[in-house]
C-alpha cells in the first residue's frame, strides 16, 4: 500500500454507530459522521488554506504590476530578483501543494471513508428492523433509501469542506485585503455579501423542500419498478406487462412533476445569481479606479481587485450552486432518515441475556396475537411441547398456524400471555440467539444471488466443506447440484443460484432449504410445508433424511398434506386461531371431528378449499 493509500485508514469506515438514528437533521447528521469528525475538521483546514492561495495570488500579481510599472523595462529581473523567486516559489510549489495536500484530504481520506461509514450503520439499523417495517414498504424502496441517505450525508461533507471552508477563506482574505487598500472597498464587498446572503436564504429553503418531494417520488419509481422486476414471472403468466408499464409510467410522471418543480426554481436562482455575480465587478474594480485617480490606490492594487473581484464573481456561481446541491443533499438526507430512522418496533430488553444451549422445551403460556386487530392470528393458545417431541400442526389457511411459528422466533411479541423455551421467556433473551437455535425450513424457500454452497452455508457460516455437502446429499440437493452451471461459467457447488433462486425449481430450491436446516443442526427444527413442493419419490427420500435429523430435536411442523405428519408424537388443530382437538394421529381420527373431516376430504392427504369454504361458512 502506497503512503497515499495509507490515509485512507484514518476514519474507520465501518465503525459501528452510537445508538439508534435520531429523527432531528441535526443530531442525524452528527450520528451518521461520528468517528470522522476530527478528519473532517483537517480537512476543512486544508480546504481553507487552498482558499486563501487565491488571495496571495491575486496580491502577488498587484506586486509584481507594480514593480513593473516602478522599474525600466531592463533591469526589472535584477531590481526585483527576490519578488520574481517569490512569484516562482509560490506558484510552481506552495499553490501546487496547498491544493494536492487539500485534494488528498477529502479525495482519500473523507469521500472513501464517509460513504461506507454512514451506508453500514443506516443498514444495520435496518436490518434490526421487525419483519412488519419491510412487510409494509418496497424492497427496492428501502434499498434506494439506503443509499441516497449514504450518498447525500457524504455529498453534504465533502461539498461543505470542498467548496464553503474554501470559499469562506477566500472572502475573508479578500475583506483583509480591501481593508488594506481602503476601507471602502471592503464595505462594497460587505454589502455584496449581505446580498448575496439573502439570495440564498430566499432560494436554498425552497430547493430543499423541493429537493425531498423529488428524492421521495425517485425512490417511489425505484421501488416500484424492482417490484415488477421481482415478480417478473407472475407478470408474463398474467400477461400484464401492459398493467405494469402503465403503473411504473404513473409514478415516473411523479417523479417528471417533481423535477419540473425543481427546475423551474433551479433557473430563477441562476437567473438572479448571475445577475448579482455582475454586480461585484462593477462595484470592485470601478471603485478601485476612483481611488486610483485620487492617489489612493495603485495600479497594483486595481489589478489584485479586478482578481478578486472577477474570481469571487466566478465563485459565487460555483458556491451558489453548490450550496444547491448541499439543499439538496440535505432534503435527501431528510426524506431518507424519516423512513430509515423509525425505532425498531421489536427490541431485545436492557439486560437480555444470549439464550444458552437448549433442550427445546416450548410452553405457550395462554397466547393471545391479533396483529393489532380484531380477528386474525391466535387466541388463548396454552400449549406445552416437551423437549424432544414431534408436533404437527394443522388448521385451514388463516387458522394461525403460521402466527404461532411467528411468535415462537419472536418476529412479533405476544399482545397476551408469554412464550418459554427450557423457562427462559423469549422476551428476555436476545433475538439473534434464539434464532440459532431454531431451525426453519418454509414453503415458500429464501434464497440468495450466491452460490449454492454460500446458501447451504447460511445455516452454519463455519462449516466444513465435508459438511456442506453431506447436508446436500442428506436432502438429496448432492446431485442436481453438481451439475449446475451459471452464465459466468461457475459450477456445482459454485454455481449462483440467482434472484431469490429463480433458476432452480420449487423443488430445487426446497431441497437447498432443507440442506441449510440439516447442517445448522439446530434444537428446535420448524418445518412448515417443508416437502410440499417435492414430488412423491424424492418426497418419500426427504422424509427419511428428515426423520433422522429430527432424532433428539423439538419439531413443529405445519402440513396441510396430512399423510406428512400422521406419525407426529402429537397433532394440534388450529381454527379460528384456538386449538380446538389435539391427540395422536389415530386419537383424533377416533373422535371424528375437525381432523378426521380433513382427512377424509383430502385427496392425496391435502387440505383443500373445499374444507376451507365449508369452515368459513359455519
Amino acid at each position: 500500500m502506497s503512503a497515499l493509500q495509507s490515509l485512507g485508514s484514518l476514519i474507520d469506515a465501518f465503525r459501528p454507530a452510537d445508538g439508534p438514528p435520531p429523527q432531528r437533521l441535526g443530531a442525524f447528521m452528527r450520528w451518521a459522521l461520528a468517528g470522522s469528525w476530527p478528519m473532517l475538521v483537517v480537512a476543512g483546514v486544508l480546504s481553507s488554506l487552498a482558499g486563501v492561495t487565491e488571495v496571495v495570488s491575486a496580491l502577488i500579481l498587484g506586486w509584481v504590476i507594480d514593480a513593473a510599472v516602478n522599474s525600466g523595462p531592463t533591469d526589472f529581473f535584477a531590481a526585483h530578483w527576490h519578488l520574481v523567486a517569490w512569484f516562482l516559489g509560490f506558484y510552481l510549489v506552495l499553490r501546487p501543494l496547498a491544493f494536492a495536500v487539500s485534494s488528498a484530504s477529502n479525495s482519500i481520506v473523507i469521500g472513501p471513508n464517509v460513504m461506507p461509514l454512514v451506508l453500514s450503520r443506516l443498514h444495520r439499523w435496518t436490518l434490526g428492523q421487525a419483519v412488519t417495517f419491510f412487510d409494509n414498504d418496497f424492497a427496492g424502496r428501502i434499498a434506494q433509501k439506503q443509499m441516497q441517505a449514504a450518498r447525500a450525508v457524504t455529498d453534504v461533507a465533502t461539498e461543505v469542506i470542498n467548496t464553503v471552508c474554501f470559499a469562506l477563506a477566500s472572502v475573508i482574505g479578500s475583506v483583509a485585503f480591501l481593508l488594506a487598500v481602503d476601507w471602502k472597498a471592503a464595505v462594497a464587498l460587505a454589502v455584496w455579501l449581505v446580498a448575496y446572503i439573502l439570495l440564498i436564504r430566499f432560494f436554498m429553503p425552497k430547493i430543499r423542500v423541493n429537493s425531498a418531494a423529488r428524492a421521495s417520488s425517485r425512490a417511489m419509481v425505484s421501488g416500484q419498478v424492482v417490484d415488477t422486476i421481482t415478480n417478473i414471472k407472475t407478470v408474463k403468466l398474467f400477461a400484464h406487462a401492459a398493467f405494469e408499464d402503465r403503473v411504473a409510467i404513473d409514478a415516473m410522471e411523479v417523479f417528471r412533476d417533481r423535477s419540473l418543480e425543481f427546475g423551474v426554481i433551479s433557473t430563477w436562482f441562476r437567473f438572479a445569481l448571475m445577475l448579482l455575480a455582475g454586480v461585484l465587478p462593477v462595484l470592485l474594480i470601478g471603485g478601485t479606479v476612483l481611488l486610483w485617480q485620487q492617489g489612493a490606490a495603485s495600479a497594483g492594487d486595481i489589478a489584485a481587485a479586478g482578481a478578486i473581484a472577477l474570481r469571487i464573481a466566478q465563485m459565487s456561481g460555483w458556491v451558489s450552486f453548490t450550496l444547491m446541491s448541499i439543499y439538496t443533499s440535505v432534503g435527501e438526507v431528510e426524506d431518507g432518515m424519516r423512513t430509515l430512522s423509525v425505532p425498531h418496533a421489536l427490541t431485545d430488553a436492557p439486560d437480555a441475556q444470549p439464550l444458552p444451549r437448549i433442550r427445546g422445551e416450548i410452553r405457550f403460556d395462554h397466547v393471545t396475537f391479533a396483529y393489532g386487530r380484531e380477528r386474525g392470528g391466535v387466541r388463548d393458545i396454552d400449549l406445552t411441547i416437551r423437549a424432544g417431541e414431534k408436533l404437527g400442526i394443522v388448521g385451514a389457511s388463516g387458522a394461525g398456524k403460521s402466527s404461532l411459528v411467528s411468535l415462537l422466533l419472536r418476529l412479533y411479541d405476544p399482545e397476551q400471555g408469554r412464550i418459554t423455551i427450557d423457562g427462559f421467556d423469549v422476551r428476555d433473551v436476545t433475538q439473534e440467539s434464539l434464532r440459532r437455535q431454531i431451525g426453519m425450513v418454509t414453503q415458500e424457500t429464501a434464497m440468495f444471488n450466491r452460490s449454492a454452497r454460500d446458501n447451504i452455508a447460511y445455516g452454519r457460516p463455519e462449516a466444513t466443506e465435508d459438511e456442506i455437502i453431506a447436508s446436500a446429499r442428506a436432502a438429496e440437493a448432492d446431485e442436481f447440484i453438481a451439475g449446475m452451471h451459471d452464465h459466468q461459467g461457475r459450477k456445482g457447488y459454485d454455481a449462483f443460484l440467482g434472484e431469490r433462486g429463480v433458476k432452480l425449481s420449487g423443488g430445487q430450491r426446497q431441497r437447498i432449504a432443507l440442506a441449510r436446516a440439516f447442517l445448522k443442526d439446530a434444537p428446535i427444527l420448524v418445518l412448515d410445508e417443508a416437502t410440499s413442493a417435492l414430488d412423491s419419490e424424492v418426497e418419500a427420500s426427504i422424509q427419511e433424511a428428515l426423520g433422522r435429523v429430527m432424532q433428539g430435536k423439538t419439531v413443529l411442523a405445519i402440513a396441510h398434506r396430512l399423510s406428512t405428519i400422521a406419525a407426529m408424537d402429537r397433532i394440534i388443530v388450529l381454527d379460528r386461531g384456538r386449538i380446538v382437538e389435539m391427540g395422536s394421529h389415530d386419537e383424533l381420527l377416533a373422535k371424528d371431528g375437525l381432523y378426521a373431516r380433513y382427512w377424509k376430504r383430502q385427496s392425496g392427504g391435502f387440505i383443500g378449499t373445499e374444507d376451507e369454504q365449508a369452515e368459513a361458512a359455519e
